[in-house]
C-alpha cells in the first residue's frame, strides 16, 4: 500500500504587496453595497492586446481565483489567470499619478503608453 503525498497549498497566481493590499482595503471600505470584492482582468484593450482591469464584483464566478486579504476579497477572472501567474501587483502613488503597478513575466512587450501588454 502507498502512502499518499500531501502536496503543498498552490500558491496564487498574483502576489499582492502590503501597498496593493492597503488599497484593496480603502476600495472595499468605500464600495457599492452589493460588491463582494474587487476583481483583475485582463480584457483585449490597446494596441498591444490586453490590458489590466480592477473593477468591484458583484458575484463569484466559477473559475475565478479568490485570495483573501486583510481588507477584503480579492478575486483574478478564470480567463485571466494563464496571463497573471507568477505576477507581482502594488498600488504605487507619487506626486502626479496614482494607480497600480504589474509586474508580469509573461508579458512580452507593452505599448508606449503603457495602458496595454502582449502575451
Amino acid at each position: 500500500m502507498r502512502d499518499a503525498k500531501t502536496r503543498p497549498a498552490p500558491k496564487a497566481a498574483v502576489i499582492l504587496t502590503p501597498g496593493a493590499e492597503k488599497r484593496i482595503a480603502e476600495l472595499m471600505a468605500k464600495a457599492p453595497e452589493d460588491a463582494i470584492g474587487v476583481k483583475l482582468s485582463t480584457p483585449r484593450r490597446g494596441c498591444s492586446g490586453l490590458a489590466y482591469s480592477v473593477d468591484y464584483v458583484t458575484e463569484e464566478t466559477k473559475f475565478d481565483e479568490k485570495i483573501e486579504t486583510p481588507g477584503g476579497t480579492f478575486y483574478i477572472d478564470g480567463a485571466s489567470v494563464l496571463y497573471l501567474i507568477g505576477s507581482t501587483m502594488d498600488w504605487v502613488e507619487d506626486d502626479f499619478s496614482a494607480g497600480f503597478v504589474f509586474e508580469n513575466p509573461n508579458a512580452k512587450g507593452a505599448c508606449g503608453c503603457g495602458e496595454s501588454f502582449m502575451v
